[in-house]
Parts: C-alpha cells; sequence; structure tokens
C-alpha cells in the first residue's frame, strides 16, 4: 500500500478511508450517499419514460414526485451517468462552407426577379430521411417562372449529383454563351467545388454566391423547397426507399411544372407563364 500512495502521490490515511467506504457504503460522506440515492432515482425515472427524457423533464419529474434537486445537481449526474434524452427534428446540415475554396460573388443579391426565362437560375438541395438512411434531393430553378429546369436524387451529398442537376438543367433550357444568364446558390462546398464553378464557366453562366450569415441568401430555392416538403414529403411519410423518394420527386416536378397554380406569377403553372411570356415577345417583334 505505502509504495502506491507515494507514486500516486496520496497519504496512507486518505487510502484507509476511501477503502473502507468502498467496503460498506454505509460509512460513506452524506454528499456520496444522496449522489447515489439520487443517481439512482434519475436512471428510474429515465428508464420509466422510453428514455427520451433530458436533464429537464427528468428534473422536472423528481420535482413532481417529491423530491427535492437542484437542476444543476441533476444536469451533474445525468452527464456522469451517460444518459441523454432525445432530440426532435435533429437537423442534417446540407449547406457546410469550404473555408479553402475561394467563392464567386453575389450578383444577384437576394433580388430573384427576372425579366425572362434564362436570367437568373437559383440552386439548392435537401434531404429525405427514409429506412434505409438519407435520401438528398438536389433543384436548379428558373426564377422567372419559378420553373424546375433540373433536378437529381442522390443517396450522398457529393459534389457530382448538384452537378449531375445542373447538366440536366444545361439539357433542358440549352443556354447560349454571353446571354447573362446567372446561375446562384449558397455557400455550399457542393456549389464552390472546382468542377461546379468549372462547368458554370464553360457553359457561358455567371456564377453567384450567397452572402456569410444572410438567412435570405437563397430565398427562391428555399421557397420552392419548402413547397416540395410539405407538398410531397411530409404528407406521404415514411419514405421506404431511394426509389420511392425519386418517383415521387419526378411525379411532383412534372405537375408543378405543367399543372400547378402559383400566385407570385399570377395564378398559373410556371410552363403557361413561360408560353405567354414566348407568345407576348413573338408577337411584339412581329410588329416591330
Amino acid at each position: 500500500m505505502r509504495p502506491i500512495c507515494k507514486v500516486l502521490p496520496i497519504a496512507p490515511s486518505t487510502y484507509r478511508a476511501h477503502a473502507v467506504r468502498r467496503a460498506d457504503p454505509g460509512r460513506l460522506l452524506a454528499r456520496a450517499k444522496r449522489n447515489a440515492m439520487l443517481m439512482a432515482e434519475i436512471r428510474r425515472v429515465h428508464a420509466a419514460n422510453f428514455g427520451v427524457y433530458g436533464v429537464r423533464k427528468v428534473w422536472r419529474q423528481l420535482v413532481r414526485e417529491g423530491i427535492a434537486v437542484a437542476r444543476c445537481t441533476v444536469a451533474r449526474l445525468v452527464r456522469a451517468m451517460g444518459l441523454a434524452g432525445v432530440v426532435r427534428g435533429r437537423r442534417v446540415r446540407t449547406t457546410v462552407p469550404d473555408p479553402a475554396a475561394t467563392c464567386p460573388l453575389d450578383r444577384v443579391n437576394r433580388h430573384f426577379k427576372a425579366a425572362c426565362p434564362n436570367r437568373i437560375w437559383v440552386a439548392d438541395f435537401t434531404y429525405v430521411a427514409t429506412w434505409v438512411g438519407f435520401v438528398y434531393v438536389a433543384f436548379v430553378i428558373d426564377a422567372f417562372a419559378r420553373r424546375i429546369v433540373g433536378w437529381r436524387v442522390s443517396s450522398s451529398a457529393r459534389a457530382d449529383f448538384v452537378l449531375d442537376a445542373l447538366e440536366q438543367a444545361l439539357h433542358e433550357r440549352r443556354p447560349f454563351a454571353g446571354s447573362g444568364l446567372v446561375c446562384h446558390s449558397d455557400r455550399g462546398s457542393q456549389y464552390v467545388s472546382i468542377r461546379y464553378t468549372e462547368r458554370l464557366t464553360e457553359a457561358g453562366i455567371g456564377p453567384s454566391v450567397g452572402s456569410v450569415g444572410d438567412s435570405y441568401d437563397n430565398a427562391l430555392a428555399e421557397t420552392i423547397i419548402g413547397l416540395f416538403k410539405t407538398e410531397v414529403i411530409h404528407r406521404r411519410s415514411p419514405w421506404r426507399s431511394f426509389e420511392a423518394v425519386e418517383y415521387a420527386t419526378l411525379e411532383w416536378i412534372d405537375w408543378f411544372n405543367h399543372r400547378r397554380l402559383l400566385g407570385p406569377i399570377g395564378n398559373v403553372p410556371p410552363a403557361k407563364a413561360e408560353a405567354r411570356y414566348y407568345a407576348e415577345a413573338e408577337v411584339q417583334a412581329l410588329a416591330a
């Protein structure tokens, strides 16, 4: 015993007192006894409530049962026991800034209105929880009539899948270099990647990235994604597979573009608003 006490170092009397208390819990100090009693009660309350209670609710339940204890004491003991409650709506981060990446300028500055199609595109993606894990859905939206011109569903959030959505938009709209088209996104690492920026430049599209700390930096894309989550994802959950999400997204986008009435564009579908613009432009051209 003495060599151990020299190495630690502690007094032999301290070690003997600790050994006696371990052998006989009745000789524990008053605080240690109370902690042991409270830990047993905390574990009971936590287990009796499906393991979902955190510090606040465990403390409130103990008080309701007449056990006088401070919340900070419960927090200390819960932490020491390694217990935790569940968190509702735990957020999955989709926008992960890359501090090393060089970001383009913000060419839109929260002005998500375009005088004609193929002037401003906005891009963003979201996630959907399924039985087999998260599925990610990327969108490219034309700001003129809020038409979805590109989309992609993926089982990973790497830059490839937002690039695939962009490729679909390029194939669908075929913008020409020098048209003044700008593609706006947030500062997610997928959108400021070298491959994504180079593809925009190659297609003659000006890259634009939202400002830091601005909750409205990509408000139009977030609005369309909000409609998608409300009208499809939340209403039809739970989702069993990647394929189910992909097919439902395809159905919704077709309906959204061709049949859904949108108030901001005059209560007509996006495709109708674009067709009306081109018809009016043709009439003006003939008149001129």
